[in-house]
């Protein structure tokens, strides 16, 4: 439960992945695995720092007991239930969902990695370079936060760090690209034919309500089209300097278009103009604020 020490333990789990990804296809079973350890105890030693009961199991009472300093009256320390990858990588998106080019969905294939290697030694190793790289991207914006120097965290691994993390920023804008093209000759497909007047009033039909459902949809012009789609996404209350609520947010994970058939999510959201920055509700803050508990800012915006 000590941030210090899940640093230095994730450090190491990190040194003994990369070691066994250089080693090639025969240990990448190793080096998804101990990548997934290394990511889970950075993620808690983030979460541990800011305090040690945002990394335990909050449904075992003994270990809030020991987050809480009050260990005298709990079970022994060994007897300790901690949350897992997924859980803290929840509790750090909802921290900071600016900062974290991995999300919910673009998690799993790293987690189901991991839990297959340990619980059934099974792995496809073909699959290795991409689920390992989802981790780098991932502990990248923790060790900013954490003020973890890159060089000191990678060591003699961080140029084999920065090509397969820009291998995969080439693969993810090939790909954006690619549905572009795909979904502007959908559009003149479906609506080249018409007169613009006829078009206009089809298109408003349409695109007047989200197809994709999350905790909140907002309507967001397409890049492709340039009709109206939708963003779909999480909740964010930011505050602003001391002076109460600032407003009501989506982070978006997901968009879709309804006219041009454009469908995106997660890391593919930043190659495509501005559909992976915040948008502003007309909504009441307040309306998403638990009146009994004082909002604290610097959590609220991700600090």
């Amino acid at each position: 439960m000590d941030a210090e020490q899940l640093k230095r333990s994730s450090q190491r789990w990190m040194e003994a992945a990369l070691a066994a990804f250089v080693e090639g296809p025969d240990s990448y079973d190793f080096a998804v695995h101990h990548a997934g350890v290394a990511t889970e105890h950075l993620l808690k030693a983030y979460l541990a720092g800011l305090h040690p009961a945002l990394i335990v199991d909050g449904r075992h009472f003994d270990s809030l007991l020991h987050a809480t300093g009050l260990g005298v009256h709990a079970t022994p320390l060994t007897k300790l239930r901690t949350i897992g990858l997924a859980e803290a990588h929840e509790r750090v998106l909802k921290l900071f969902p600016r900062k974290i080019p991995i999300d919910k969905k673009a998690l799993e294939p790293l987690a189901d990695a991991r839990n297959g290697v340990a619980h059934s030694a099974i792995h496809d190793s073909a699959q290795s370079a991409a689920v390992f790289t989802i981790c780098l991207r991932l502990v990248d914006p923790i060790l900013e936060e954490l003020k973890i120097e890159p060089s000191g965290y990678w060591g003699p691994y961080l140029v084999l760090h920065d090509k397969l993390v820009d291998e995969q920023v080439r693969r993810e804008r090939i790909t954006a690209e690619a549905l572009l093209v795909k979904a502007r000759a959908m559009f003149a497909q479906r609506f080249g034919h018409m007169s613009g007047k006829e078009r206009d009033v089809v298109l408003a039909a349409i695109t007047s309500q989200p197809m994709i459902t999350a905790v909140k949809e907002a309507p967001k012009e397409c890049p492709a089209c340039g009709s109206q789609g939708w963003v779909a996404g999480e909740v964010s209350v930011y505050t602003h300097g001391g002076a109460g609520l600032e407003g009501v947010y989506v982070t978006p994970y997901g968009f879709h278009c309804a006219a041009c058939d454009l469908e995106v999510g997660g890391s593919l959201l930043v190659h495509l103009g501005d559909l992976d920055e915040d948008v502003l509700l007309e909504e009441d803050p307040y309306d998403y604020v638990d009146d009994e508990e004082p909002i604290d800012e610097d959590i609220a915006r991700g600090r």
